[in-house]
């Protein structure tokens, strides 16, 4: 049974009249989380789509860059989007049950938050809107602003890309501070580590771009303490 599938009968179960963010308080343990992950990046992303006015094609196509669909699971995904961006609820509503789903474990909460800013930027134009709208989904995650600095400066592209940002880091940190927290942070990103966190396998591919970044930062901080 796909992911799609899952996620369709999971909707399924709710009562008439409750919102698709009450679906939240009913996947909170291991494997559903990772139906719950998969949700709430649908339907915060759908929410954001109309963020900065408009709804692009690019945007709507946009989870290509967070999840693998499979054709046979296309109609399933379109469907649960629309749900989404129809529903009733607002994005603060969603973002709250998303937080009490993974409570205090800020990990994974992390992971939606970058496949969010993946679909924020799938049409080539990060809007203010869209930057303040995360900035609180962030807020309401409780995400340290140094991470969501981190994760911006990352993912939203900057001529001149800071690599201390990008790791999250000081540049006042010696060189052997700065590699534990490279090190850390390729960990985390590692697949296995995202999926025992709830990530859907159909997302974590977007570790891969993740992990590329860290590692260039790092190596130009490296580079420049070696000159």
């Amino acid at each position: 049974m796909s992911i799609w599938t899952r996620i369709l009968d999971a909707i399924a179960a709710l009562r008439a009249g409750e919102s698709l963010s009450m679906v939240f308080e009913k996947l909170r343990n291991a494997p559903e989380k990772r139906v719950g992950f998969a949700i709430a990046v649908i339907g915060l992303g759908a929410k954001m789509a109309k963020a900065d006015g408009q709804v692009t094609r690019a945007e709507v196509t946009a989870f290509r860059e967070v999840f693998a669909i499979a054709p046979a699971d296309e109609a399933a995904a379109a469907r649960v989007f629309n749900l989404a961006r129809h529903d009733v609820a607002g994005f603060e509503d969603y973002a709250r049950s998303v937080k009490r789903m993974f409570g205090d474990d800020c990990a994974p909460l992390c992971d939606l938050l970058e496949g969010l800013f993946h679909i924020a930027l799938a049409d080539g134009d990060y809007h203010e809107a869209e930057d303040a709208y995360l900035a609180r989904v962030a807020e309401i995650f409780a995400i340290p602003e140094v991470k969501f600095r981190a994760m911006r400066a990352r993912l939203v592209p900057d001529a001149t890309p800071d690599p201390y940002a990008v790791l999250g880091v000081s540049p006042d940190m010696n060189l052997a501070q700065i590699k534990r927290a490279w090190h850390a942070a390729v960990i985390d990103s590692h697949p296995d580590r995202m999926i025992a966190r709830g990530v859907p396998e159909e997302a974590v591919r977007m570790a891969n771009d993740r992990m590329a970044k860290l590692n260039a930062a790092w190596e130009e901080i490296e580079a420049v303490h070696a000159a």
